[in-house]
């Protein structure tokens, strides 16, 4: 099978495929903002566990005398030994550095990682006695070196062991795993995606195959002509092609993949140059060359679910009164309860209870068919400006946006976010189109542009632009803008 490039492709390939890797994965490899936090938790471990040695050593060192050693650099056996231990906690960062200790892999298992923690630390261990040999200072104790040492295994050993567990859970409840699409469903293709499927703690999900020759296998989704619909419907993350020998196929799938904005594999060949000087990965027993990886914006992600967090938690215990009224109010208005909880999409399309206050009738959905055919608004939206459904407590709760609230329930559960595009009901989802899907790439928010510009447009379409707008164009920035811009809105009372 050929694919056919256009003129100008050709150029774009070769500026795409001279753009260095980036972004996290879980198969290998780590970022800037990733290097760095590990590193500074194995810092301060060592840190704790030279301290604890020193006491080891010397029972009878008390607080005061460390506080006298760090403010006033206090002389005595305490000071050599700060000065000492901040020598060695550099020299285990570059042992590490120098073992991969930072850098994440697949293939490695729980004792090879403890046997890269102990290498690094004896390479630390050696050094520093070392150091301590030729400068002739009597003063820092072999016994509480040795002490940091074993100490310092137990604790990074401990603190991994702890990671991989909470990693494994989350993995577990679907949070964090990686979509995968292999192109090519033939021995290899197989035998990747079995090597995944037994691996379910590495985070990787085969969703299906692309082949234009093997029709009969119930995982095939299309045919290689399908990528970008099969890429949005799936909601891939990453594509492997197990084809390498067909040169076109793999630069038309890579061009591809840059617009569609996935990371692209290969199970490698060198493709007459095309993968010369690109990084080769090990993905367990597979070596994986990277032909283009999406960039991941780790550090402005980690920042956003901290903001998610700290508002909700603050928003829900600085709101916990007027909850209690507004409970109140509809407990008097109409029987039923107080929270409408229904099924919402969410990221990649997973499914969601999200909670609102109940401004309509109990029986609202069974009507909501009937309608129908009142629908204000156009495309996978339904919208009545006088809906019969609606409450007296509703309509003022909707007028200024309170029933959304509980929702703040959903940010701290990691299931919204404070910004993003709204979530919709099931029924709505199942109207969308496929270049609808993309809006699903991203967590749900309970405010978005929609929300600040276009809140009574009653076009699908332009949501969806601004949707997409925000997703293209996201920086943390954007997230308090529109905050701040939300809250004005609020207090002009222009909810429905």
């Amino acid at each position: 099978m050929s694919v056919a490039i256009s003129p100008d492709e050709p150029k774009l390939l070769d500026d795409l495929l001279r753009q260095p890797g980036a972004g996290p994965r879980p198969g290998g490899g780590t970022t800037p903002f990733t290097l760095l936090g590990s590193v500074a938790i194995d810092a301060v471990l060592v840190v704790l566990a030279g301290l604890v040695g020193f006491r080891l050593r010397f029972p009878m060192t008390t607080f005061a005398n460390l506080r006298d050693t760090v403010l006033y650099f206090a002389p005595g056996p305490m000071r050599s030994h700060l000065v000492f231990l901040f020598l060695y906690m550099a020299l285990h960062v570059l042992a590490g550095l120098s073992q991969d200790l930072y850098k994440s892999s697949l293939s490695r298992s729980r004792p090879d990682e403890v046997i890269l923690v102990a290498r690094s630390v004896m390479i630390a261990t050696f050094l520093g006695l070392a150091f301590v040999y030729i400068s002739g200072n009597k003063t820092i104790s072999r016994f509480a070196v040795a002490c940091t040492a074993v100490l310092s295994i137990l604790a990074l050993s401990t603190w991994r062991f702890i990671c991989h567990r909470y990693q494994k859970k989350r993995l577990a409840k679907g949070i964090g795993v990686r979509h995968v699409l292999i192109v090519g469903a033939g021995k290899v293709g197989q035998l990747f995606a079995n090597h995944l499927d037994r691996h379910p703690d590495w985070g990787y999900v085969v969703q299906g195959f692309l082949d234009s020759n093997q029709a009969d296998d119930p995982r095939i989704l299309g045919d290689i002509s399908d990528l970008r619909r099969v890429v949005r419907q799936e909601f891939i993350d990453e594509v492997f092609i197990t084809i390498p020998s067909e040169r076109e196929i793999v630069k038309s799938i890579v061009l591809d993949a840059f617009q569609l904005r996935i990371c692209v594999n290969v199970i490698p060949d060198l493709y007459d140059g095309l993968a010369w000087q690109k990084p080769v990965e090990l993905l367990g027993e597979f070596a994986v060359r990277v032909m283009y990886r999406e960039p991941i914006p780790e550090p402005e992600l980690f920042i956003k679910r901290l903001m998610d967090i700290a508002g909700s938690a603050f928003g829900l215990l600085l709101l916990s009164p007027i909850f209690a009224i507004i409970a109140l109010a509809i407990k008097l208005d109409s029987t039923g309860p107080v929270f409408y909880q229904a099924k919402r999409v969410g990221r990649k399309a997973k499914r969601f209870r999200c909670l609102k206050f109940r401004t309509m009738v109990v029986n609202a959905d069974a009507i909501k068919d009937v309608l129908r055919h009142l629908n204000e608004r156009e495309g996978p939206f339904f919208k009545i400006t006088e809906d019969p459904r609606i409450t007296r407590a509703g309509r003022f709760l909707r007028k200024y946006s309170l029933d959304e609230l509980p929702q703040l329930w959903n940010v701290l559960h990691g299931e919204m976010s404070l910004v993003g595009p709204r979530p919709h009901p099931i029924d709505d989802y199942k109207q969308y189109k496929l270049e609808h899907l993309r809006r699903l790439d991203v967590t749900p928010g309970i405010t978005c542009l929609w929300q600040i510009i276009a809140r009574g447009d009653p076009s699908f379409e332009r949501a969806l632009a601004l949707d997409n707008q925000y997703i293209e164009n996201w920086s943390f920035l954007l997230d308090v803008d529109i905050l701040l811009k939300t809250i004005l809105i609020v207090f002009r009372g222009n909810g429905q």
